[in-house]
């Protein structure tokens, strides 16, 4: 598929890291982009300055997706492309000690259950609501596609480290139903892929310590360093152009393989 002009795209996580990046780029190849994040003030400054919109959205909540995707519409038409990039990843082991009296406790199931409610069905959540419409628009390609739907897990869901139960859980599913999805949107020219980042120089290491930092990059076997946003946005772009990439997921990650910690 190509891109360009007549093309409308959805972002979610767009107002920073992996998701800026690719809303970027997207809007430098003339795609109308609509950026999705509960960072308003942020995603209003990014969409300003790409020629976007911006479209406040909790991805876990029905009618928070619903309102955004309307908004969105109305100004740039069905999304072709949607690339799922929100998430959060909190740090928690399944047993650990209260620093304060050394007991042990067990990890909540508030915290697993709101990281695969915003991770794992945040995406499913995005990608069944924009199937729907884009089923009723035409094929823009001469295969019969009509767009193509980008999930991002996480090399953590084959390498979860200590304290990422919840987060690999929810990076593991959105790679296990990657292919299913492919394979159900198929009869309707929509393509489905997932990208499994490693280390990628996004807003959570801006306040890491520099001998940490060199730590990690020197464990990235080549290039020995964090990955940028660009380069997440350009896989997106040859996802987006290469009408057989379908239905599985790519690592992109410097040959890393992530340590138990």
């Amino acid at each position: 598929m190509k891109l360009d002009s007549s093309i409308a795209a959805v972002v979610t996580g767009g107002a920073s890291g992996l998701g800026e990046g690719t809303a970027r780029m997207l809007a430098s190849q003339g795609v109308k982009v609509a950026i999705f994040d509960m960072n308003a003030e942020r995603g209003k400054q990014v969409a300003s300055e790409i020629g976007g919109v911006f479209a406040l959205c909790d991805v876990s909540n029905d009618a928070s997706v619903d309102e955004a995707l309307l908004m969105a519409r109305q100004a740039h038409g069905v999304e072709r492309i949607l690339v799922n990039c929100a998430g959060i990843a909190p740090g928690r082991r399944v047993v650990s000690k209260k620093r304060e009296t050394g007991e042990l406790v067990a990890h909540d199931l508030a915290t697993f259950e709101k990281t695969l409610a915003v991770n794992l069905a945040g995406t499913f959540r995005m990608i069944a609501r924009s199937a729907l419409a884009l089923a009723a628009e035409p094929p823009v390609t001469p295969d019969g596609g009509r767009g193509v739907f980008i999930c991002t897990a996480s090399v953590a869901a084959e390498d979860g480290q200590i304290g990422q139960a919840a987060y690999s859980a929810s990076k593991g599913g959105i790679v296990g139903m990657t292919l299913p999805i492919a394979r159900d949107l198929a009869q309707l020219g929509i393509r489905v892929m997932t990208i499994m980042p490693g280390l990628f120089e996004t807003p959570m290491f801006a306040s890491v310590p520099d001998d940490y930092r060199q730590a990690l990059e020197a464990s990235i076997p080549h290039p020995s360093r964090l990955g940028r946003p660009t380069e997440y946005a350009a896989l997106v772009r040859s996802i987006v152009e290469n009408d057989m990439l379908n239905g599985t997921a790519i690592r992109l990650d410097g040959a890393i393989r992530l340590a138990p910690k």
